[in-house]
């Protein structure tokens, strides 16, 4: 898993997706980790938690925190009620 993206906190979140093959986001603080499975993402909404098959970036924006993935979405969750501290112990979990 990768980290890459890591920025400020954004007014408004929209998340898109188009006939299950792309997905825009927007609202995106920081993209915690990602493969080509899995997408652990920071918006000013929570956590979200993005599973599919053959994912990878195509629009990555840093300044506006706008994000465009491709690939098959298998799930989309926001991750609620993660306080700091556990934070890593609880993403650890989801990546075993």
């Amino acid at each position: 898993m990768e980290s890459i993206m890591e920025t400020n906190n954004y007014g408004s979140h929209e998340v898109k997706i188009t006939d299950r093959n792309v997905i825009s986001l927007s609202g995106i603080n920081k993209i915690s980790s990602f493969d080509d499975q899995e997408f652990l993402l920071e918006s000013n909404m929570g956590i979200i938690l993005l599973k599919g098959t053959g994912l990878e970036i195509i629009k990555l924006d840093t300044h506006d925190g706008n994000v465009k993935i491709k690939g098959k979405l298998i799930s989309f969750a926001y991750i609620e009620n993660v306080k700091k501290n556990k934070e890593e112990s609880l993403i650890s979990k989801l990546f075993k």
